[in-house]
């Protein structure tokens, strides 16, 4: 962070990045600004360590401003039909794939995920628009049959007011669509707090939902540090929802904060997904689901499967061919040819994982490839996978957010389901296998959210997104999702 100040008209571009979305001020009440102190945060590229830009470090003041900005445009933007929303929200999301290219090339410049992986985000996050554009007009009430003579009876969704939404780096695009989405559609206005490590990506959004028809106010981005812009929106009594995606740690603290000004909440906490894999499956398949479960996004998925679970008498077969797979998995700066490990987010993340890989082998764990970091610089981590894990072990009770992979044997489904539970997390959970009931009765007493069978691919803008336990409250996506950002408002009316 620099004590240096910002003046004049944003940039259209960067004349190293050459991206026509690249804005380096924040997007307030329909302005794009710096903040009052002229202080900067600096954002750099993982793979590189290159300064990419700077966006202004906001504080309380400019929190406000934008809060009492929303709650301006968000008595007017509720006055405009579902029809009409849907359109601007339906006009956004083609502009997030008409600048597809663009958008996935400075989200790869910012957080370093393979620019593959980027377009796929890009055309995630654009789902998410044209569905809510679409269920805002299905959001609809009820008749009430009256109990009481010569009344009529009606219930209906009134939007809630003012949201916020603070965002993670790992999807910088789609997590911010996913909730916007929804709260501009049911007829609320959202300020969003982007992460630090990638608030490009978020402005590039702004500067679409402007070209959209989106009215000033209504979706404002204002970029800082954490804490002042988060205890601003949380003491705002102005704002009436927080949605937030990001650790349990801090939503624990986000959610105490909430309860004094009782807010209504909605949290995608962390996650430590098991992947069981029976004794009946197709090896190859399970191999490649194995990675494609743990490695995208270079394992820095809340959905990520941590903990694979491997029948006994498949399990010495599995690793070898496991870790064949993931040896050849290609690391490098995302925007290499075939690249599909990019660098993690920062420092903190490399040592997370070299202090579980540490403590697995000291307990007896098997290193079966990588475990090592540096290599092509300082925020890479090699593939890595781990066998032999125990639940004594750091990588069995911690949240891996990085390409580190830990196997283990179990004997029995009733076995595999205490371990697989044995977590305060419950997001996500896969199974594999070809007996379906087998899988079913093993669902049913798995303590997760979202359980996929079969198949590594479960999200989507009709799948309710959401987890138990501690991974979370509430539902994001799907007809759930809208009605996150809406109060059930009753009329009784004598008379009619």
């Amino acid at each position: 962070m620099a004590d240096v100040a910002l003046d004049g008209p944003p940039r259209a571009h960067n004349s190293d990045t050459g991206l026509t979305l690249f804005r380096d001020k924040a997007y307030i009440d329909g302005s794009w600004c710096c903040a009052g102190t002229g202080l900067v945060v600096a954002v750099t590229d993982p793979a590189t360590g290159r300064l990419i830009g700077t966006v202004p470090d906001m504080g309380s003041i400019e929190t406000r401003r934008a809060v009492a900005g929303a709650n301006r445009a968000q008595k007017l933007w509720a006055r405009w039909t579902a029809f009409e929303r849907g359109a601007c929200l339906r006009r956004w999301g083609d502009l997030l794939r008409t600048h597809r290219e663009e958008l996935a090339r400075l989200m790869t410049l910012e957080q370093g995920k393979p620019v593959a992986e980027a377009r796929a985000e890009i055309d995630y996050a654009a789902s998410f628009l044209n569905w809510f554009g679409e269920q805002g007009e299905r959001h609809d009430g009820e008749m009430i049959t009256s109990h009481l003579r010569g009344r009529k009876m009606f219930a209906f969704r009134a939007p809630i007011g003012v949201a916020a939404a603070i965002t993670p780096w790992n999807f910088p695009s789609a997590m911010i669509t996913r909730k916007a989405g929804a709260a501009l559609a049911a007829g609320c206005a959202m300020v969003v707090r982007p992460a630090s490590e990638t608030p490009f990506s978020a402005l590039a959004l702004a500067v679409l939902a402007e070209k959209s028809g989106i009215p000033p106010g209504v979706f404002s981005v204002i970029t800082g540090s954490a804490k002042p812009i988060a205890n601003a929106l949380m003491e705002d009594t102005v704002v009436r929802h927080l949605s937030f995606t990001g650790s349990t740690e801090v939503g624990r603290l986000l959610a105490a904060q909430g309860a004094k000004t009782v807010k209504k909440i909605a949290m995608e906490l962390g996650g430590h997904a098991p992947l069981i894999i029976c004794e009946d499956v197709d090896l190859d398949e399970a191999v490649s689901a194995a990675v494609a479960a743990k490695f995208q996004t270079s394992g820095q998925d809340c959905l990520a499967a941590n903990r694979i679970f491997v029948a006994q008498t498949l399990y010495t077969s599995f690793c070898s061919r496991y870790a064949e797979a993931v040896r050849a998995l290609k690391v490098g700066n995302g925007f290499g040819d075939g690249v599909e490990i990019g660098p993690l987010i920062n420092l903190s993340a490399v040592a997370t994982c070299d202090a579980q890989v540490a403590d697995a082998l000291a307990q007896g764990g098997r290193l079966l490839v990588g475990g090592t970091s540096g290599v092509p610089g300082p925020l890479f981590y090699s593939p890595t996978v781990l066998a032999d894990v125990t639940p004594d072990m750091k990588i069995f009770r911690e949240e891996t957010f990085g390409p580190v992979a830990a196997v283990l044997p179990f004997a029995s489904d009733a076995q595999v389901v205490d371990l697989a539970n044995d977590t305060e997390f419950g997001l996500a959970a896969y199974l594999y296998g070809r007996d379906v009931g087998r899988l079913w009765r093993m669902g049913e007493c798995l303590e997760y959210g979202m359980i996929a069978f079969n198949t590594v691919k479960m999200t989507g803008p009709p799948v309710p997104f959401g987890g138990v336990k501690q991974s979370g409250l509430g539902r994001e996506g799907s007809r759930h999702g809208i009605d996150e950002y809406s109060e059930i408002k009753y009329f009784c009316v004598n008379g009619l």
